[in-house]
């Protein structure tokens, strides 16, 4: 019986101590204010060719 009151009160004393975060640098990157990022060289490249194609599909008015 005297093992199950002391386990009780260890508990106590661990649920009072202050949580150890399991990452410290998530909290500081989570309270940065974060946007968009920009788009590497390549993939301006590709969304260029990607345009120029869709373009070239259209009639053209001369022809």
């Amino acid at each position: 019986m005297a093992n199950k009151a002391l386990a009780t009160r260890q508990k106590m004393r661990l649920l009072a101590q202050p949580v150890k975060p399991r990452n410290p640098f998530a909290a500081l990157a989570k309270s940065r204010a974060a946007g968009p990022h920009e788009r590497s060289k390549s993939a301006e490249r590709q969304a260029a060719k990607v345009a120029i194609a869709k373009a070239k599909l259209k009639a053209d008015p001369e022809d």
